[in-house]
């Protein structure tokens, strides 16, 4: 199962909204077969891993950290073709939230007389799936929220100037988290002042056009309001970038915008922005689990007091600004009402600490 969770990861930030699966199979202890979802419209996990098994799948044992499909999709239920192969026994991690699955793909090789175990490295697959399952309990996203801060928790000097605050091994670290990302959300003021492209890129510099998906872009922009001369506004960006508004942005914007190729969604609005908790929510109905915050002070203070972020991961850069822009401009809270979390890991990544912390614990 551990061999599973591994394979799992390597479809992470491509098989969106499915979610990431990884199956061994095993027969005289030793695997004859392993496979994971590489990507979406592609085969499932255990579809692969019989394919490479071929005829030892029979009177096998399959170790898969998700319970197999019962239903059709944009490919066919994965429990009926592990009865057809022959599989004799299934160890499962973890139920599909799903309510297409939800128990049915269990019991479904249960009344075909199959050996069905469930729960094996549960709370471990559990956390890989994150995202996944609570996007099918809440309707809405994991929302991480990126910062990169100096030691005083300045994201930019009294100048605005932010490049670069952390060093190359952080910044590295960081692309690695957009490209497990489903999705990157920035707002306005971001846009304007930095005028990012938004591509998950390797470590190495690679540009996007090297890697095989993208998380989509989503600009913040109530009003429509930034020029059309932004580069994730311009081509070949436009096309995976969405700009959110309210129904008040003039129309000939939102024309403007489609005309290059970007996606705009317009959506309610409070206090005249866009509603944060709806933005989650159209994520979510868009197959965008995993989410990634940017969006300066203002934009991520506004997430958090909306309940909207599970988890922050920190870049401390080791000097002191004194002034400048603070990373959590204008949230003001109270001792007794802080936003509360938990530490889940601290590393150094280069000079800079790394810092997760998970939210909403008391």
């Amino acid at each position: 199962m551990r061999r599973g969770l591994e394979l799992a990861e390597r479809g992470r930030g491509h098989t969106a909204p499915n979610p990431i699966v990884g199956a061994v199979i095993v027969r005289g202890g030793r695997i004859v077969g392993e496979g994971w979802h590489r990507a979406l419209g592609e085969s499932h996990a255990e579809v692969e891993a019989l394919a490479r098994a071929g005829a030892a799948a029979r009177g096998a044992t399959l170790y898969v950290t998700l319970e197999p499909c019962v239903h059709w999709g944009r490919t066919p239920p994965c429990v009926d073709a592990l009865l057809a192969a022959g599989i004799a026994r299934c160890v499962v991690a973890q139920r599909d939230p799903d309510p297409r699955v939800n128990g049915r793909g269990l019991r479904k090789l249960r009344a075909e007389g199959v050996g069905v175990e469930l729960g094996l490295l549960a709370d471990e697959a559990e956390a890989q799936l994150a995202a996944y399952r609570q996007v099918h309990a809440t309707g809405r996203p994991r929302i991480t929220w990126k910062v990169a801060s100096s030691l005083d928790g300045r994201i930019a000097d009294a100048r605005g100037r932010s490049r670069w605050i952390t060093g190359l091994e952080a910044r590295a670290d960081g692309h690695r988290l957009r490209a497990a990302s489903d999705a990157i959300v920035v707002g306005a003021g971001t846009a304007r002042a930095d005028d990012p492209r938004l591509t998950a890129r390797d470590g190495r510099g690679a540009s996007e056009s090297s890697r095989r998906a993208q998380p989509l872009r989503v600009v913040v922009d109530s009003r429509l309001s930034l020029p059309k001369t932004l580069r994730v506004f311009s081509p070949p960006l436009a096309r995976g970038t969405v700009a959110a508004c309210t129904a008040a942005a003039p129309v000939a914007r939102e024309r403007a915008l489609a005309a290059r190729g970007v996606t705009v969604w317009r959506l309610p609005a409070a206090r005249l922005r866009v509603s944060l908790s709806a933005l989650a929510e159209r994520l979510a109905r868009e197959g965008r689990h995993e989410v990634l915050l940017e969006g300066g002070g203002t934009l991520g203070a506004a997430f958090v007091r909306a309940g909207l972020v599970q988890r922050i991961v920190l870049y401390s850069a080791p000097f002191v600004l004194g002034g400048g822009l603070s990373w959590c401009d204008g949230l003001a809270l109270p001792l007794e009402h802080a936003s509360r979390g938990r530490v889940v890991s601290a590393s150094l990544v280069g000079d800079d600490a790394r810092i997760v912390v998970e939210m909403g614990d008391e």
